[in-house]
Formats: structure tokens, C-alpha cells, sequence
């Protein structure tokens, strides 16, 4: 349980995802809703002004991202994959993978984030959605995801040092005997040779973050060594 400081936080986060964001159906995905906004830089702005930092990372908890669509997509329309099973919502984001795994009747949906705001997000998106999906800021990569039983991300390979990271990681949890499915747009990063594909959607995307208002975009499981 958090303390009071923590719990007064977790308040305050929430309060800001909701004033800067408005409840809608995701493209692509109408048995989903989430707390979206209109404008990612001057969402972006407004964190860092909010925070008093500059250098703040994109809100990615703001929107529907290609990856996770997808993912959510797949999961929607192949309940097998989550139901009964624990899962793993890896840099959650909106927590929109999560709250698909949950729909579709995982056992427990636990979404990781290093993001305070995200953390809110899921929170609020899993209540809005009338789910159950726990959240927390935590760096799980030096793990392998234990105990989820499914590791889940919806895009994480757009950058080189955060491919490096992850990949190992989602090693680590499919050695152990989780199944590991990530969703990706084409990123430049993401190591095709070590997945199989299960399948390929076109998604509505925010223009302003892809320059594309749909993207294809494939589902891919990690294959074992």
C-alpha cells in the first residue's frame, strides 16, 4: 500500500491525466475506451512545465500507439492467448494491452511503467473500461517477468539502446516458459529474425506522432532459441 506522500501522488497524477485528456473510443478498437489527447506537443509541454524538467519523455500515455492497437487487436480476437493466464503489460503506456488482456479474461493483468503519469492512466483507462489492472513505476528489465505467464508490448523497439534492453528481457521471460508477444509498426529496431509473425493489421494512428494517419503494423511472437 502506498504511504500517504505516495498515495497524494498518485492523486495528483490522476487529476492531470484526466484535465488533459477525454474519454473515447480507440480506432480500430471500439470495445475499448481511454483517456486520449488531442495534441501530443503541447501535452508534451505541459508535462514538462507540470514537472519542472525539461527532457521528459513523450507522453505515450496519451495515446493509442501502432504497437499496441495491434497487440490489443490480436488479444481482442484471440481471448485463448490471456484467458485464465497472468499477464504482463510491459511499458504500458495507456495501459491499452492490459485492459484488453483483462477484457478477454486474464487471470491478473499487472501493467509496468517508469512513467508516474502512465501509471494514473492505467489506472483510470482499467476503472473506465470496468476491469481490474494493477500498476506501478518500476524498471523490470533486469528481470524476466516473473510470474506472468504472457508478457505483452505493444511497441517498444523505436530506439536502439531500448532494443538492446528489451529483447533480452523478453529472452529471459520466453526461457522461463512465458509466451511474449509484441506489437510493431515497422520500427527500425525490432530483431525480425527472433520472432514469428501472427498477424498484420492496419491501424488509425495519431498523424502528428506517426506522419501517417494508418499504419501497418504486424503482431509478432518471440520464438525460442
Amino acid at each position: 500500500m502506498p504511504n500517504s506522500l505516495e498515495a497524494a501522488g498518485l492523486a495528483a497524477d490522476a487529476v492531470f491525466v484526466r484535465a488533459h485528456t477525454e474519454l473515447k473510443p480507440v480506432p480500430s478498437l471500439p470495445e475499448v475506451r481511454l483517456h486520449m489527447a488531442e495534441d501530443a506537443i503541447e501535452l508534451w509541454e505541459t508535462t514538462e512545465r507540470e514537472r519542472g524538467e525539461i527532457g521528459l519523455p513523450p507522453p505515450f500515455w496519451a495515446f493509442a500507439w501502432a504497437g499496441g492497437v495491434a497487440v490489443a487487436r490480436y488479444v481482442l480476437d484471440h481471448p485463448e492467448v490471456v484467458a485464465g493466464r497472468t499477464v504482463l503489460d510491459l511499458a504500458a503506456g495507456s495501459g491499452l494491452v492490459g485492459v484488453a488482456a483483462a477484457l478477454r479474461g486474464a487471470a491478473r493483468v499487472h501493467a509496468a511503467e517508469i512513467d508516474a503519469y502512465a501509471v494514473a492512466a492505467v489506472e483510470i483507462n482499467a476503472a473506465a473500461n470496468g476491469v481490474a489492472v494493477s500498476a506501478a513505476v518500476e524498471d523490470l528489465l533486469d528481470g524476466d517477468g516473473a510470474p506472468a505467464e504472457v508478457v505483452l508490448a505493444g511497441d517498444v523497439f523505436y530506439e536502439r539502446a531500448m532494443a538492446a534492453r528489451f529483447l533480452p528481457f523478453l529472452e529471459r521471460a520466453q526461457a522461463r516458459g512465458a509466451r511474449v508477444i509484441v506489437g510493431d509498426p515497422g520500427r527500425a529496431y525490432l530483431p525480425r529474425e527472433r520472432f514469428t509473425a501472427l498477424a498484420t493489421y492496419t491501424v488509425e494512428v495519431v498523424a502528428d506522432l506517426e506522419d501517417a494517419s494508418f499504419k501497418p503494423t504486424n503482431v509478432w511472437e518471440l520464438r525460442a532459441r
